[in-house]
């Protein structure tokens, strides 16, 4: 009977533990609502003890901190200096109309004219040739002349160079020899060749003069040069691919390094005007960029023999050993650089005779010829 009674009291000592357990759950079970209603619906933050169950898994993408790229600071191209070869290749030579100023004496078999065009709006005069007879289909055959170092205030159109343009002008061409800026009537101030591009601007501004002229053909058309004028000359041919032949006597056409250290009779080239500020040029760069030795870039661009690669056409060089005014290897070195680039180039050298080799006259005159008939007419 006791054993019955101690097993009814564990039997009810089970049943209030069950109770009281059930009660636990369910007040801990409304308390997690009641803190997941109260995270949901109030800005009230959560008490770090609280432990939320997430009801499902999401992946946060971060959106990257933009970074900011640095503008580049435009880098200023250098200016070319406006002697040099690229400065001379970006310029326009527009020329102009040819005016005829003045009829002069006819030659042999040849009219001649005063007449003037315009290079940088200046006037800019010259004497020009047309042949006798009926003007080919295309025009005749034509040639830019351009004379050697003249004082200018002492220089003629009608007076200097007469043999040499009587000869050309007598083979069948349009010769166009035309007087520098500030050289006899011509306007603006006699700059020199050297260290100024004023002549080199004249003589490429010659050549579009020639295009528009009608008696002229516009493909037909060559440059000479004597002393200066062969240092025009070949600066012409590198810059222009209109020049399609080129013939040079006793020419400066040296690159400007040679220049310095090969021209060992008189000093420097031939005289240019007598104005101190187109003397200064080869001192004024010197201290302003360096000498050949200390900057050899700046004076490559300045030579035309540094672009020989580009040059229009064939080249004709002569040269006497016996020149007191230019040196004979200016000649020698042109002609061996020229056979490097894989020119086209002819080079008579004539024993003894002078700068303007006035013994060889009549030979060099025909080999001009034939040349200019081989490239310029095709024959």
């Amino acid at each position: 009977m006791q054993a019955f009674h101690n097993s009814r009291r564990h039997l009810l000592l089970i049943l209030v533990l069950f109770a009281f357990t059930s009660a636990c759950s369910s007040l801990s079970s409304g308390e997690n609502r009641a803190l997941s209603s109260q995270a949901t619906n109030s800005s009230t933050p959560i008490h770090p003890t609280a432990t939320l169950k997430p009801t499902s898994t999401a992946t946060t993408t971060k959106t990257p901190t933009p970074t900011i790229t640095p503008t580049a600071t435009p880098t200023r191209t250098p200016t070319p200096h406006p002697m040099s070869i690229p400065a001379l290749r970006q310029m326009a030579y527009p020329g102009s109309e040819i005016i005829i100023e003045e009829t002069l004496e006819p030659g042999s078999n040849y009219n001649r004219y005063y007449v003037s065009y315009l290079s940088e709006g200046l006037r800019i005069y010259g004497l020009l040739t047309i042949p006798y007879g009926e003007t080919p289909a295309t025009g005749w055959p034509a040639i830019v002349f351009n004379h050697g170092y003249i004082p200018p205030n002492e220089y003629r159109t009608t007076e200097r160079y007469v043999a040499y343009v009587d000869w050309l002008a007598r083979s069948g061409y349009v010769v166009f020899r035309i007087d520098y800026r500030g050289n006899d009537q011509s306007e603006g101030v006699p700059s020199g060749a050297y260290g100024n591009p004023g002549y080199t601007v004249d003589v490429l501004n010659a050549v579009s003069a020639l295009q528009q002229f009608p008696p002229a053909d516009n493909n037909r058309i060559g440059m000479w040069g004597h002393s200066m004028g062969g240092f025009l000359t070949l600066r012409a041919m590198v810059v222009s691919p209109d020049i399609k032949a080129g013939v040079v006597w006793a020419g400066v056409v040296a690159s400007y390094p040679d220049l310095f250290t090969r021209w060992r009779r008189g000093g420097g080239p031939t005289p240019t005007p007598s104005s101190s500020s187109t003397r200064r040029w080869r001192s004024d760069w010197t201290s302003l960029y360096g000498s050949p030795d200390e900057n050899p870039e700046f004076w490559d661009v300045m030579s035309a023999n540094s672009y020989l690669a580009d040059l229009s056409g064939p080249l004709q060089l002569h040269h006497g050993t016996g020149d007191e005014t230019v040196p004979l290897e200016f000649s020698e070195i042109l002609y061996q650089q020229l056979q490097e680039a894989e020119q086209t180039a002819e080079y008579y050298v004539y024993p003894d005779d002078n700068h303007n080799l006035s013994n060889s006259f009549s030979t060099v005159m025909r080999r001009t010829i034939e040349f200019y008939d081989r490239y310029l007419k095709g024959e």
